[in-house]
Formats: C-alpha cells, sequence, structure tokens
C-alpha cells in the first residue's frame, strides 16, 4: 500500500521537468538576452575598436598604451588606493563590527542604521561632502588635504566602513562564544583568544568583506573625480578621460581589460582565501548572544572597540553636517538662499547660466529615471535569483547554474564609463531594428539597470536558497503545478527581501554618475551631472548650489532607504 504511495509524488515530478521547461528556459532567456544586448555587446564593441584594425586583430595597444608613463602612475594611483582604503576599512570595520553586533547597549539598533548611510549615498555626494570639510574654511581646512591621496582613501572608507562592519557583524553575530570562553579559562588574554579563535572564524567573512571593498575602491569614480581631479585619477577615471577628452578608444579598451583583470584577481584570490577558512568556520558556527557592552572594565577590550567605533562615528558624521551646514552660508550670511536658487540655473562666466535647466527639474529627471530603472532591475534581477536559487542534481546543470550567477555579478567589475560609452557605439540600430535607443529616453534607466541587476541579485538570491526544497516537493505533491508552486511557495518568501531590493536599486540608480556622464541628454540631466557641472563652474553662487544640490540628493536616498526598510519590516511583520 505504500509502495504505490511513494512512487506517485516521484512520477509526478519527473514529468514536471518537461512540463517546466519552457517556464525556466524564458525565466533564464530574458535575463540573458537583456546582458547580451546591454552589456556584452557594448562592452566587447568598444574592446574590439581597440583591438581591431582594418578587419585584423591588433594587439599592438597593449604595447602602446604600457608603453606611456602615465599608464603606469594610473595603476599604481589605483591600486595604492584601492589597497590603503580596504585595509583601514577592514582595520576600523572590525572594532565596529564588535560594538554594534556583539554588544548591547541603548541605541544599538539606531547606530547600525546610521552607518549605512554613507553606503547608499550617491559618491558625487561623499566627494562634495568631503571637499566641503577639507576646503579653506571647512573644520580640517587647516590641514590642507584637500585634493591630495590621503582625501581620496579617507572618502573610500567613509563609503565603503559600513560593508565591513555589516559583512563581519552579521556572521560574529551568530558566532558560537563558548570556543572563545573555552580558550580564556585555559589561560589565554584576551588578545590570543580573538586571535587564535575567534578571527579564524570571521575568516571568510574578512575576505568577503575585503574582496568588495577592494572592487568597489578599484572602480571608483564620482568620489576619485571630485576629490582628485585628474592629478590622483584611477583606471576608472583614466578611461573616461581617455574617451571624452583624447577620443583614444584604443587606450580605453586596453584600461578596461587591465580593470577588468585587477577586480577579477582580486575576487579570486578573496574566494580563494574565504574557501581556506570555510572549514575552521563550519566548525565554530552557531548562534551566538550579544553580551552587555562593558567599558573601563575588566580586560578593556569593549573599551578599546568602543573607543575607535566612537572616533569612526564621529568621522561618518563630520562629512555630513559640515555638508548641511556649508549649504545654509550664503554670500550675504546663514539662510535659505542656497536651497531658493535651486529653482535658477545658476550663474556662468558672462552672466550666463551655469545649467540647462534647474535642479528641481534634474531632481524629477532622477526619480523618473531611477523609478524606471528599479522597475527594469527588479524584473530582470528576481528572475535571474529564481533560477540561480534552483539546486539541480545534475553537475552540468549546478555548473550551468554557476556560471549564470557568476555571469550577472560582471557589471560590478567592469566600469560604468567603458558600458555608457559602448551603448553610444552600438545602439543607434539595435539588432537592425529601425529604432535610435541613443535619443530614447529609455538609455539612461537601462545603464542604471545593469549597475543595479548584481546588488537586487545578491539581495534576492540568499531568502531564496534559505527555502526549504520540500516545500516545493508538497506543493507539487498536492497537484501544484511549476506556477502555482512559484506564485505560493518562492514569491511569498522572496517578498521578505523585496523592500531593501528596491532600496538598494533606486538608490543605486539615483546616484549613478559614470555611465550617466555619457548618456544624459544636456536638456535632461540628472541630479549626480548637475552637482558635478555645478562644482566645475567658478563662483560662490554655483558652489553654494552644489552643495545645497548635494543635501537634496541625500535626502533623497536616504528617504528611499527608509521607505523600503518599512517596506521591509511590514512585509516581516505580516503573514509573509
Amino acid at each position: 500500500m505504500l509502495h504505490p504511495g511513494r512512487d506517485h509524488p516521484r512520477t509526478r515530478r519527473s514529468r514536471l521537468p518537461a512540463g517546466s521547461a519552457a517556464l525556466w528556459v524564458l525565466a533564464a532567456g530574458l535575463p540573458l538576452a537583456f546582458l547580451a544586448l546591454f552589456f556584452v555587446w557594448p562592452v566587447a564593441t568598444l574592446v574590439a575598436r581597440g583591438f581591431v584594425a582594418d578587419g585584423a586583430l591588433d594587439l599592438g595597444g597593449f604595447a602602446d598604451v604600457f608603453s606611456r608613463p602615465r599608464t603606469w602612475r594610473i595603476l599604481g594611483l589605483t591600486l595604492a588606493q584601492a589597497g590603503v582604503a580596504t585595509a583601514l576599512a577592514v582595520l576600523l570595520g572590525i572594532p565596529g563590527a564588535y560594538v554594534l553586533f556583539r554588544c548591547r547597549f541603548p541605541g544599538r539598533g539606531a547606530l547600525r542604521a546610521f552607518v549605512s548611510v554613507p553606503f547608499v549615498l550617491p559618491t558625487v555626494v561623499v566627494g562634495v561632502a568631503f571637499r566641503a570639510v577639507l576646503a579653506e574654511g571647512g573644520p580640517l581646512g587647516a590641514l590642507h588635504l584637500d585634493g591630495t591621496f590621503a582625501a581620496i582613501v579617507a572618502a573610500l572608507v567613509f563609503f565603503n566602513y559600513t560593508v565591513v562592519v555589516r559583512t563581519v557583524g552579521g556572521l560574529w553575530e551568530h558566532l558560537d562564544p563558548r570556543a572563545e570562553q573555552a580558550a580564556r579559562a585555559l589561560g589565554a588574554s584576551p588578545v590570543r583568544a580573538f586571535v587564535e579563535v575567534t578571527l579564524p572564524a570571521l575568516g571568510p567573512a574578512i575576505a568577503s568583506a575585503a574582496s568588495l571593498v577592494f572592487l568597489f575602491c578599484s572602480t571608483a569614480f564620482g568620489t576619485v573625480l571630485v576629490l582628485g581631479g585628474l592629478r590622483y585619477g584611477t583606471i576608472e577615471t583614466e578611461i573616461w578621460v581617455q574617451t571624452t577628452q583624447f577620443l583614444d578608444l584604443r587606450a580605453a579598451s586596453v584600461l578596461s581589460v587591465v580593470q577588468l583583470v585587477v577586480v577579477a584577481g582580486a575576487l579570486t584570490l578573496a574566494a580563494r582565501a574565504r574557501r581556506r577558512q570555510e572549514r575552521a568556520l563550519h566548525l565554530t558556527a552557531t548562534a551566538g548572544a550579544a553580551h552587555p557592552l562593558r567599558l573601563g572594565r575588566g580586560h578593556g577590550v569593549d573599551t578599546a572597540a568602543a573607543a575607535v567605533t566612537a572616533l569612526v562615528l564621529v568621522g561618518l558624521a563630520l562629512p555630513l553636517v559640515t555638508l548641511v551646514v556649508r549649504s545654509l552660508r550664503t554670500p550675504t550670511g546663514w539662510g535659505f538662499g542656497n536651497y531658493v536658487a535651486l529653482g535658477t540655473t545658476g550663474g556662468g562666466a558672462g552672466g550666463g547660466s551655469a545649467l540647462s535647466v534647474t535642479v528641481w527639474d534634474a531632481a524629477l529627471t532622477s526619480l523618473r529615471t531611477a523609478t524606471d530603472a528599479t522597475v527594469i532591475a527588479l524584473v530582470v534581477g528576481g528572475l535571474v535569483a529564481l533560477v540561480v536559487s534552483r539546486r539541480p542534481r545534475a553537475r552540468t546543470a549546478r555548473r550551468t547554474v554557476s556560471v549564470l550567477d557568476a555571469l550577472f555579478m560582471l557589471p560590478l567589475g567592469v566600469s560604468a564609463v567603458t558600458v555608457g560609452f559602448g551603448f553610444l557605439l552600438t545602439l543607434d540600430r539595435p539588432l537592425g531594428l529601425p529604432v535610435d535607443l541613443r535619443t530614447s529616453g529609455l538609455l539612461v534607466p537601462i545603464a542604471q539597470a545593469v549597475v543595479a541587476v548584481p546588488l537586487v541579485v545578491r539581495t534576492v538570491l540568499p531568502v531564496l536558497r534559505a527555502i526549504d526544497p520540500r516545500l516545493r516537493e508538497a506543493a507539487a505533491t498536492l497537484g501544484a503545478g511549476p506556477g502555482r508552486v512559484l506564485r505560493a511557495v518562492d514569491l511569498p518568501i522572496a517578498a521578505r527581501a523585496l523592500g531593501l531590493a528596491v532600496g538598494f536599486a533606486f538608490a543605486v540608480s539615483l546616484g549613478e554618475f559614470g555611465a550617466t556622464s555619457f548618456l544624459a541628454r544636456p536638456d535632461r540631466p540628472t541630479l549626480p551631472v548637475v552637482v558635478y557641472r555645478l562644482i566645475g563652474r567658478p563662483g560662490e553662487q554655483n558652489y553654494g548650489m552644489a552643495l545645497a544640490a548635494s543635501v537634496l540628493l541625500a535626502l533623497l536616498t536616504a528617504g528611499i532607504m527608509a521607505l523600503a526598510e518599512r517596506l521591509r519590516g511590514s512585509v516581516r511583520g505580516g503573514e509573509l
């Protein structure tokens, strides 16, 4: 009697792949078509322009570009800025992770939220905020650090500090404290117990955080361009210079390949380090509980970590507070004159206008563009996460899923400037269609969606992978088809990550500057483009407007993230 009952579900599951094959092909095919058309093709076309001459392969561009001292200086600056910023972010972030995730004290939740603010700020805003701090008349103007290597590193640490805190702290929060307690009971000092027990367990998280920070630092564009200009340029800014000022596509192509190699190498090394540490983590990772923060007592570890974290929090708050305060300073005194001027086009040389539209018009354009980009990113990224979350039994299918996952992470390691310029080269008549997408209003949202899709995938994927496969099997056993299983099992659970995915996609789109600086039409600039234009124009009025516009952009981004977190909380608190 039981034997037929066991065979029935197995028989149904053997028939499901054939019936749902078209659904899964469509779910994987649409994102792949999007990636091929709007990422692989533009990037490959730009790279090919540098390596193909008269229809033949010509690799002389590498010798030409690497024979220039400028190239080696740019490469060295990129590695130095990214390396120093990554090291500092990790060293400062580990104490922050301990205090904010391993200790318990009043206001911990608010501080966790605060350290996340810099990461979601547009890079142009970060650059403007640090200039307000370091420029003459700013709180740290006496240090004369404006436009220096140290200013760029500080801004990169400011932007990426939360990556380390949240990545390492999220794991540290769940470590079983008994292993470290046992080492202490055997006579180990607090420092030795941390170094020999806790630190190896945190190895995978530290490696992941370091690789992400290095990726973000080595591909930084807006922050470096605002603070360092061409003097402290990186590979990312040099690609922009070569394409916009020198029209040297060969040099831009070589630098794009170099950038991809640098990022891929860093991610590969991090992945190997993470895999070596995961075995130790498996032996010690269990749920742990936070302990009360103890200051000035015992071994002093809590006091030292709290002191470092407090200094960092002051450092995080200083640029933001300074940006707001400086935006209220006008030539005639304190007031909202700079914000009132946002309704104008600024002052240019000879009494002309600095902008083609008002800042408020640019803000509306940014909101509309970011909305379109978020919708595109959610559809494409959601489908990718759905497909990649499957755990097929066949080895070939598993490898295919892994390759698909890696493919959609590529936009994080390729210059947004390269993507934007590639759009201009390829999308005049895509696939022979009688339409010029370069003049379409969809081009900027598509470019921003290309950047946002990896973040949507990384936000939704862990939730989908956490679903017990037996839930899907039980639904299929009860007669639910593939579509019904998705609606009843996957989608309600994936909705828990929807708010955060929407927030990240919208924030990234709202602040995207690299590709948008190429693609935005003069009569439809976005807020980051307008801010950069105002900074580049002389005049106290233009600088004041740039500060006020940066505050506006920061408030819009923070508001979107707050709404996203609220949506996330309401979903968690509901029936889902």
